[in-house]
């Protein structure tokens, strides 16, 4: 053996290992998130997890690239309406882009009452959920969008 192979150690030797959970879908894999120097090292899959046992799935298994590739986008990426160019806009714009134009279409087409009777409903706005969201979290959106907006189109991808 050389002075070489002697001395290999593993990637995540020295590093600290915080315990997470996948952010793909509503399973919830365990995951070990291997840190050092506030620089990320690897992500595994928890063997002490009494839902994955230490394995993941493929998406599961690519977190690391999820958040290490450099073509990761870390901007809100926005094109406006007929035109040909993307720019790059911060979230909290994009986020009051949203929040602007849901309660426009709100205001715009709220029904309070149809035939006499009360309705409280639009039908002009829809939610569809996804399926990291867990059964608290759907619950809120559901309160949220049906009691406070009026949506009736409300749904989630988590079937699986």
């Amino acid at each position: 053996m050389s002075d070489r192979t002697r001395n290999l150690k593993p990637k995540n030797y020295g590093a600290k290992v915080a315990r997470s959970i996948c952010p793909y879908c509503g399973v919830g894999c365990g995951q070990l998130v291997f840190h050092k120097d506030g620089k990320l090292i690897s992500i595994e899959g928890d063997p002490q997890s009494p839902i994955s046992r230490g394995h993941l799935c493929p998406k599961g298994a690519d977190t690391f690239e999820l958040h290490t590739h450099p073509g990761r986008l870390k901007k809100v990426r926005y094109r406006a309406p007929y035109s040909r160019e993307w720019q790059d806009i911060d979230l909290e714009k994009a986020m009051d882009m949203v929040a602007d134009r849901v309660w426009e279409t709100r205001e715009r087409t709220f029904q309070p009452t149809r035939d006499g009777h009360p309705l409280m409903q639009t039908t002009a706005i829809a939610h569809l959920g996804g399926a990291t969201l867990d059964n608290e979290e759907n619950y809120l959106i559901r309160k949220l969008f049906t009691a406070g907006l009026g949506m009736v189109c409300v749904s989630n991808q988590a079937r699986i």
